[in-house]
């Protein structure tokens, strides 16, 4: 049996049952690559301004990075070793001496409809209101039928689907890798189509947040490292980066790679729906983030300066 040379190391995380899951899996994954017990390893739950923050929406309160503020704080002064995130929840720039450096394998990055009386959000009826705190996904479900009320739901996944059973909407869209983390499979009445209703950046997949040089953590990490994830994580971000993306942009991009060759389809849609721009582009996974660089200058290119008055 293996042993750290770190002594037990210490996985930060957000408190959510999300979260927590998914800290869990990094924990086990660990295990089983190096031969190592529970013990080893230290789930350490870190609350966040993102978690407290629950009466307005994020692009009003501060963007991203309220939910990984406290917890990068601790890595960097050393209370934890890694930090355990959902990859779309991690801004373009992270605080200098960290890195997103480890990416576990994607789950299914498609969103899913939960309805209350009807399976699709197609067969809702006229005027329904659908509950979405994501920009992205309010634009889409506008872009899909403008006469739906789209109300804010805000809080993890849990208590989203408590409103929903309180009837504060008729249905709601979240991201089917979560539900499928937690077990909760059984609530989604229909997937949505990644041609019609494209993912956030980065959904899906459980990133690694690690301190630059670090290089117990890296040998440590490299074990588990995906690597077609990270390289579709990296043209998303780099995407992502170059739209100036924040919570204020309602962005959708998706990479694939296999056999050394990375896709990519990227999306960027007016707050309401009305006015979108798509972009497709192919090439060598090893030029993963030139390619999402490139998507961005030509969407952006195509859709013009106007395009993001007032909201980019």
């Amino acid at each position: 049996m293996q042993t750290l040379k770190i002594g037990t190391c210490k996985i930060g995380t957000r408190g959510s049952p999300l979260a927590l899951a998914q800290a869990h899996e990094t924990r086990v994954r660990l295990m089983k690559a190096h031969g190592l017990p529970e013990q080893a390893f230290e789930v350490v739950p870190i609350s966040t301004s993102g978690d407290r923050i629950q009466d307005r929406p994020l692009s009003e309160a501060g963007g991203k990075g309220l939910f990984t503020k406290e917890i990068e704080e601790a890595l960097l002064d050393g209370r934890i070793d890694i930090a355990v995130h959902s990859s779309k929840d991690m801004p373009t720039v992270l605080p200098g001496g960290l890195e997103l450096s480890t990416f576990l394998p994607r789950e299914d990055a498609r969103d899913a409809f939960i309805g209350k009386a009807v399976r699709r959000i197609a067969d809702l009826p006229h005027g329904a209101k659908v509950g979405s705190s994501s920009l992205r996904r309010q634009a889409l479900i506008r872009r899909m039928r403008p006469d739906f009320e789209v109300v804010m739901f805000r809080g993890n996944v849990q208590t989203r689907l408590r409103k929903l059973d309180e009837g504060i909407a008729e249905g709601t869209i979240l991201a089917y890798a979560g539900l499928k983390r937690l077990g909760l499979e059984g609530v989604i009445t229909d997937l949505m189509p990644l041609e019609d209703f494209p993912p956030a950046p980065g959904q899906g997949a459980i990133g690694i947040e690690t301190r630059v040089g670090d290089r117990d953590i890296e040998t440590m990490l490299a074990a588990i490292h995906h690597v077609p994830t990270g390289q579709a994580l990296a043209c998303e971000r780099a995407f992502l980066a170059a739209l100036d993306g924040s919570c204020r942009t309602p962005i959708a991009g998706h990479a694939t790679v296999s056999g050394g060759k990375l896709s990519f389809a990227g999306l960027i849609i007016s707050p309401d729906g009305t006015e979108w721009h798509d972009v497709r582009l192919e090439g060598e996974a090893t030029d993963a983030a030139e390619i999402g660089a490139d998507a961005a200058r030509a969407v952006r290119a195509r859709a013009g300066e106007k395009f993001f008055d007032g909201w980019l």
